[in-house]
Order: C-alpha cells, then structure tokens, then sequence
C-alpha cells in the first residue's frame, strides 16, 4: 500500500518521541508499505526541520536518508483550488493523487476534515496506526 505522510506527520515522527515516530519506524523497511513523497513535502520538512525545531543540517538528513531509500517521488499533480479550505494543502492532496496513495496521514483539520479524496483516506496518525498497523 502507498501512504502519504503529511509534513506534520513526518516532523513530529523525527522530533518528538510517541506515536509518530512509531508509525514511521514501521513504515521505514516494510516491504507492504511505500511512503509516497514530493519535492514539496521535503522542502517543508526541511525548512521546519531547521527552522521551528531548530535541527541542524545533518540531523534533518539523517531523518530522511531512510526515508527516501523507501520512498517514492513523484510530482505533485495539479488539484482544484477549491477542493480544501487551505491552499497550502493542494500539493500535498496532489502528490497523494500522483502516487497513486491509498492513505494520507495527516494532524491537519483541513484534509482530515474531507474524510477521503478520490478515494484516497484521509486519517489522523492513530487513526492510521490502530486501523492498518497495530491491528
């Protein structure tokens, strides 16, 4: 199955311990799962990474070198601006699109709030850990 980790995921999963950071140890190296990702995320994640958690270049790097060993890049495809209520969301609904995911794990209202996107699940972290992971 391929799954999008929204970036919100994927910095509380390398900066914090809990739930997360599970999630992605699972993922990372499961050959049932593909992380679906873009240049878009990635440029989040850094930018967040070294700016609100004030994490170094390598510490940043050394997150997601396993990351991109098991994922898979893609460009976003273009989406409706009026599909979600935030116009920052559009990249992340379209790299779900254009990697064919069947699940995006996001703490984001906006998308959690559409419930699915053609056909691709919108789920909170422990949503996604209890129904697909620890099930």
């Amino acid at each position: 199955m391929r799954v999008v980790l929204d970036t919100n995921v994927l910095l509380s999963g390398a900066f914090t311990s809990g739930l997360c950071s599970r999630l992605i140890d699972e993922l990372v190296g499961d050959r049932e799962w593909q992380i679906v990702l873009s240049e878009h995320l990635l440029a989040e994640f850094r930018r967040h990474g070294a700016g609100t958690f004030k994490a170094s270049v390598d510490e940043v790097e050394a997150f997601l070198a396993p990351v991109l060993e098991w994922g898979l890049m893609v460009t976003p495809e273009a989406v409706a601006p009026d599909v979600c209520r935030d116009p920052n969301d559009l990249a992340i609904l379209g790299t779900a699109l254009a990697g064919k995911a069947d699940v995006l794990v996001s703490g984001d209202k906006d998308l959690l709030v559409l419930g699915s996107f053609r056909g691709i699940a919108m789920v909170t972290p422990r949503e996604f850990y209890d129904h697909y992971i620890g099930a």
